[in-house]
């Protein structure tokens, strides 16, 4: 049984992770963290409650992080100093946040990466042997679209992509356009234009639950791992 602490648990990506956790006999929430002074601290979630003390992951085996770059950081530090392997899905961090990520990850487990669907790290591959294949005749474009709340753009999906893209055939991506509207959850488009033909490489997420759930099996994932950096390409090659 993994314990699972769930920072940010008050907001949309936490009360997803904590459905999805509930629903999970492998893992047990054993509590959650919030703001300090947010209305929720004090009250009670899974086999726990909320709190605003981050020294309070040390009763959990993993720590699941959705919440923001600034609170992220305290959390990582917190999950070092009590030996807690942690998940994190925040994005928008800055190089040197993405730094202090790397550090972390040579004294506990780390699951990072931008975008914990199942299904986008997929994509993640079937793009990467696109462009690997795919001679340099063809352009490359991205859309993405996501809600109007969301703050980065282009999506650190996106811009993981234009990396696989860049590592995998040594060209950049002609353009990323990005849309923000409504409450789109997350979709992402590839597309590859060629002289002869077009191929189109996509995924449209319909709830933040996708999320939710390769959150969970990422924490289940690292739980008992040694220090290190994972992402989700390591979580999927375990998934049987």
């Amino acid at each position: 049984m993994v314990k699972i602490a769930i920072c940010g648990c008050a907001g949309k990506m936490g009360a997803r992770i904590l459905n999805i956790a509930q629903s999970d006999r492998e893992v047990k929430v054993v509590m959650g963290l919030e703001a300090c002074g947010h209305p929720s601290v004090g009250s009670k979630i899974g086999d726990g409650e909320v709190t605003d003390d981050c020294n309070d992951i040390s009763r959990a085996d993993v720590v699941i992080d959705f919440t923001v770059p600034e609170a992220t950081m305290e959390h990582l530090k917190a999950a070092v100093k009590h030996g807690k392997a942690i998940v994190i899905g925040t994005t928008g961090l800055s190089e040197q946040q993405a730094a202090a990520v790397r550090e972390a990850s040579t004294k506990i487990p780390v699951v990072f990466s931008p975008n914990m669907s199942i299904g986008v790290n997929l994509l993640f591959r079937l793009v990467k042997e696109a462009a690997a294949k795919l001679s340099k005749d063809y352009a490359v474009k991205m859309v993405e679209a996501h809600h109007i709340h969301k703050k980065d753009s282009p999506s650190g999906t996106a811009k993981r992509l234009a990396q696989i893209i860049k590592e995998a055939s040594m060209r950049e991506v002609d353009d990323i356009k990005s849309i923000r509207e409504g409450e789109i959850v997350g979709d992402h488009k590839v597309t590859f234009e060629g002289p002869y033909d077009v191929i189109e490489l996509s995924h449209s997420a319909k709830t933040r639950d996708i999320f939710a759930k390769g959150a969970v099996a990422a924490s289940k994932f690292v739980f008992g791992k040694g220090p290190g950096l994972y992402d989700m390409q390591d979580v999927l090659g375990a998934i049987k």
